[in-house]
């Protein structure tokens, strides 16, 4: 991590594009990365996990909460290139390359967008999410609370925790604050990570 505060809305430091390459939906893809955001040099531990071990995503619409610069996105859309691709992030840098990377690879069902951007109406059929632990408690609830519920009836979430930084307890919280109909559990365990699915009834 370059920057403590990646998830500033304007995060410190130049914006100074250069190049990245990293393997996403099986292929090698040719990128650009900047400073001021999380992982900026690769895919971090916990997304590379998720993306193996979530199922194919479903349905015609789908988020990514806390896009960075966009690995989470960028295989959604390549994966379901039918779907729209909601990329949420607060760091504007964040939403700038992903919508830049995007654009790179040909990806035009990628809509890149800070969180109030998005219309209240709109519920998501597929959401894969590495979330912002270290942006505190209080905040991270605060976040799951706003997108979660926005399942489709059928659609399914896919999130993944470090355990040292309490995926166990947030697993629990999250089955205790969510309304009705809406279904957590531990869906794999990987080296220190938790994948938890949240799926809501049809």
């Amino acid at each position: 991590m370059e920057s403590q505060h990646y998830f500033s809305a304007q995060p410190a430091g130049p914006d100074t594009r250069r190049p990245l390459s990293v393997v996403l939906g099986g292929a090698r893809r040719d990128l650009v990365t900047s400073s001021g955001l999380f992982s900026p040099d690769g895919v971090d531990k916990g997304t590379a996990i998720l993306l193996d071990a979530v199922p194919e995503p479903q349905g015609r619409r789908m988020l990514d909460i806390g896009s960075g610069w966009g690995p989470i996105a960028l295989t959604l859309a390549l994966k379901a290139p039918d779907a729209d691709v909601y990329a949420v992030d607060v760091n504007e840098r964040c939403i700038a390359l992903t919508a830049e990377n995007a654009a790179r690879l040909g990806l035009g069902n990628v809509v890149a967008c800070a969180p109030d951007a998005v219309d209240d109406a709109l519920t998501f059929d597929t959401i894969w999410s590495n979330p912002p632990i270290r942006i505190g408690k209080q905040e991270l609830h605060a976040l799951l609370l706003r997108w979660l519920p926005r399942l489709a009836p059928g659609g399914r979430a896919w999130l993944v925790v470090q355990k040292n930084l309490g995926a166990d307890s947030l697993q629990r919280w999250l089955a205790e604050e969510l309304p009705e109909g809406f279904l957590v559990r531990r869906a794999e365990t990987s080296k220190s990570f938790r994948i938890l699915e949240v799926h809501r009834a049809d």
